[in-house]
């Protein structure tokens, strides 16, 4: 990149959706991707995102916590996000006690975005009231707070204490994810940051006028105005042909969860590759391609790697990865 610009964070996102495969082919996978975090965190990217759902047939990451722990045990420096986790349907000390080990085991390099979620299967399969979230997740953010102060507290009528105390001072890094204005304002309530689920400055702004008004410090972690989820190929054409249909997997059982008000970094509304390949959400591109974005987005742009996306073979996984690393990274700095 040109002198005097600043490089885009790097990301390597891994949810493990995919078309239904037999166990030891899930595995595979499972340990893949932990490799390449590692890889990842030797060849210097910037962070791993993970997410949270429940009751699907696709393989989709039910357990991001426990996947955070082996990412964390493996690696030094990379950071860790689970984005987003659905905490309403966690028990509130249990949850903090989770998040204070991973805390201490990554010295503080575990990012938890707090997100309701939009599916009101998820609840259900977890015995939850999809009605009462709102009320679920205020609860449940208040107990991690009050938790991770390592001092007795009232919970449920009953003094409790968690242990051990976080690693993080004066707390793990805790987002409050979401879209709506309910999300704005128990985030500044709390005087938690907000995390936009799509790049919205009109809620950042009410965000701030909430805080305003709650007398809390706060900030904002605004996706992108462009968000575009990568592959790496010296061949664009041909990986399109070959492993196109893995990305379109991916982009429509997402699309399917959406409603029809939901707003999302990488709402898809493709019917076939083609139209994905248009549309510009997930893209396969050159090494070149993919610096000349980070040239165009500079400090305020992302470059999301998604090199397992809807059951992408493993071994082409790699090759994207390892690609990004040897001839993206390196021309990142320069």
């Amino acid at each position: 990149m040109s002198a005097g610009t600043t490089a885009p964070t790097t990301v390597l996102r891994i949810n493990l959706a995919g078309p239904p495969a037999a166990p030891a082919d899930l595995s595979a996978r499972y340990r893949a991707a932990v490799e390449m975090a590692r890889y990842a965190d030797e060849h210097g990217l910037g962070m791993i995102q993970t997410e949270e759902h429940h009751a699907t047939d696709n393989g989709w990451m039910p357990s991001p916590l426990a996947f955070a722990g082996a990412v964390l045990g493996t690696t030094g420096r990379i950071g860790v996000t689970v984005s987003a986790l659905i905490t309403p349907l966690h028990d509130p000390l249990r949850l903090a006690e989770d998040i204070a080990v991973l805390d201490l085991l990554g010295g503080g390099r575990l990012v938890t975005v707090a997100g309701l979620g939009y599916r009101p299967e998820e609840y259900a399969a977890h015995g939850k009231e999809w009605r009462n979230r709102g009320a679920l997740q205020d609860e449940v953010l208040q107990t991690l707070l009050n938790a991770w102060t390592g001092e007795p507290f009232t919970y449920q009528g009953r003094t409790v204490q968690v242990t051990p105390r976080p690693y993080s001072r004066p707390h793990p890094p805790l987002l409050v994810g979401g879209a709506s204005r309910p999300a704005a304002r128990r985030a500044a309530r709390l005087g938690l940051p907000l995390f936009p689920s799509a790049h919205l400055p009109e809620l950042e702004r009410y965000y701030h006028e909430q805080c305003a008004a709650a007398g809390t410090d706060g900030w904002v972690l605004q996706p992108p105005p462009r968000t575009c989820l990568l592959h790496i190929s010296e061949d664009p054409d041909r990986s399109w042909a070959e492993h196109g249909d893995h990305l379109l997997y991916e982009a429509q059982r997402y699309a399917a969860w959406q409603s029809a008000g939901s707003r999302s970094a990488v709402r898809s509304a493709a019917r076939d590759a083609v139209a994905l390949r248009a549309e510009g959400v997930y893209r396969i591109v050159t090494p070149d391609d993919c610096v000349e974005l980070a040239q165009e987005d500079g400090a305020r742009g992302t470059l999301i790697l998604h090199p397992l996306c809807g059951g992408m073979p493993v071994e082409e996984g790699w090759r994207s990865l390892r690609l990004f690393a040897e001839k993206v990274l390196p021309r990142l700095t320069e």
